[in-house]
């Protein structure tokens, strides 16, 4: 993600910056924790930012927004998908520039039940406000089309060891199992699946989408599925972006999306004529925005008209759209 905001920023000071002026990245980690996301947030509205271009996780945009909300600046996230962000908007000024959970959820339920409708279906979450609120959405979609999941359980997210779970996995005789939750977890889950000789196939969401997935995983991670938004690589609009990042050695993956938010703010700021909180809240309203994951306008609740969540897959570390195609097994 600092990658994609780096060369975000860096194309547009290289470009005369916004309104004469240059842009400065100011990084804030909150480790995903929603006490920390909200002192980070506290740290920039004290630095008054002009956009924060975060959070990545909803558990901790959510409780991060209402600052940002009081603080009257401007958030943009590229990665939170959770749809309380903006269902329960903490105020005008809070957007984001992915789809939504009861959006993904669909399509992988949908996914799941056609193509998987005579196998043993298993639903796990970290508990997180992204992973619960995936896994929830993706039962609804299986079970509205008919489908019952065999099990469904909580995990705890930053464990090691999860042969317990694993094995109850395998009593359970899982074929394909989902996992609402990042991809740290998943990549273990994916390898101890492996260990126990399990050839069950992993599905998840956007989290998947990142080459630290494989990393964890190696071979054990073949045949694993994900939902994400349309492949930002394949976008003929982010052709020089994405050969920017490639140049780098950086693989474009989520970041495109960091670097989108940033693109939508400044061309608002730009259609404003101001980095005004308010001035740049009514362009960002008012305007369609031309980035590197294509044009969209921001919705009333600041959500962005992209298209629709596709099915990818991982093989060989790397992955792939594969629409609708029936997958092969898992490795």
């Amino acid at each position: 993600m600092k990658n994609g905001a780096d060369l975000a920023v860096a194309d547009i000071n290289e470009a005369g910056g916004v309104l004469g002026k240059t842009l400065e990245l100011e990084v804030g980690d909150d480790a995903c924790d929603p006490k920390q996301a909200v002192a980070v947030a506290n740290q920039m509205a004290g630095d008054k930012v002009a956009l924060v271009a975060g959070h990545y996780c909803s558990g901790s945009s959510i409780p991060a927004s209402q600052v940002y909300a009081e603080s009257n600046l401007v958030q943009i996230s590229p990665a939170s998908t959770n749809p309380a962000l903006t269902d329960n908007r903490a105020g005008p000024n809070i957007y984001r520039v992915c789809g939504r959970d009861d959006q993904q959820g669909s399509i992988a339920g949908a996914y799941l039940a056609k193509h998987f409708g005579d196998k043993n279906i298993a639903i796990i979450d970290d508990k997180t406000a992204y992973g619960k609120g995936l896994a929830e959405e993706v039962k609804k979609a299986l079970n509205a089309d008919g489908k019952q999941e065999v099990l469904a359980e909580s995990y705890t997210a930053g464990e090691k060891d999860y042969s317990a779970l694993v094995s109850k996995l395998k009593q359970a005789d899982v074929d394909v199992l989902f996992v609402g939750g990042y991809h740290t977890e998943a990549g273990l889950i994916a390898r101890q699946m492996r260990d126990q000789g399990m050839d069950t196939i992993l599905m998840g969401g956007d989290a998947l989408i990142t080459q630290e997935y494989w990393s964890i995983t190696g071979p054990a991670g073949e045949g694993t599925l994900m939902t994400f938004s349309p492949d930002p690589r394949k976008n003929p609009a982010a052709a020089e972006v994405v050969a920017r990042f490639k140049e780098k050695g950086i693989e474009p993956e989520v970041r495109a999306l960091h670097y989108a938010a940033i693109q939508a703010w400044k061309e608002a700021a730009e259609k404003a004529g101001s980095t005004d909180a308010a001035a740049v809240v009514k362009a960002l309203n008012d305007n369609e925005f031309d980035t590197v994951i294509g044009k969209f306008k921001f919705n009333e609740k600041g959500d962005p008209n992209l298209p629709p969540y596709a099915v990818y897959r991982w093989s060989d570390g790397a992955y792939e759209e594969i629409g609708d195609e029936t997958p092969s097994p898992a490795g």
